[in-house]
């Protein structure tokens, strides 16, 4: 039970971060003084590095700890396990993608409307909800 602890109290964190950091796009993209420009690559910057990428980390290193010790048992028979799986890889792709946006904002390449982020900020929600659910109530 420890390492489904440590497990999701990694994944609120990444999820913090997943939720928060799109959102610091949509005023970045909105900005148009120096000031704040440099004030949001700070702030992206620290959340990214020190609060998502080691959530991520670690909720893949305690997510994997679990399978390898119960969970690769039932994996060919819970498909419920390999969509959630599949679900998490494409968050990870997800999380690289912000990281892309980051280093377009950091030089000055950003394409993207507030509104593009907006709808981006609201992608991590849909796949909390269905890994949840996934995770929870196992329906297949």
């Amino acid at each position: 039970m420890w390492l489904k602890a440590l497990h999701l109290i990694f994944m609120v964190t990444w999820f913090a971060g997943l939720f928060y950091l799109p959102r610091l796009f949509v005023y970045h993209a909105m900005s148009d003084d120096k000031t704040s420009h440099e004030r949001f690559l700070v702030m992206e910057r620290k959340l990214y590095f020190g609060i998502m990428t080691p959530g991520l980390i670690l909720t893949l290193g305690f997510g994997f700890w679990m399978l390898q010790d119960y969970a690769w048992a039932i994996f060919g028979q819970a498909t419920w396990l390999q969509l959630k799986l599949l679900l998490i890889a494409f968050l990870c792709v997800y999380h690289v993608y912000c990281g892309k946006w980051l280093l377009d904002f950091k030089y000055n390449r950003n394409s993207h409307s507030h509104v593009f982020f907006r709808w981006m900020n609201e992608l991590p929600v849909a796949f909390l909800v269905a890994i949840i659910i996934l995770a929870t109530v196992k329906p297949f």
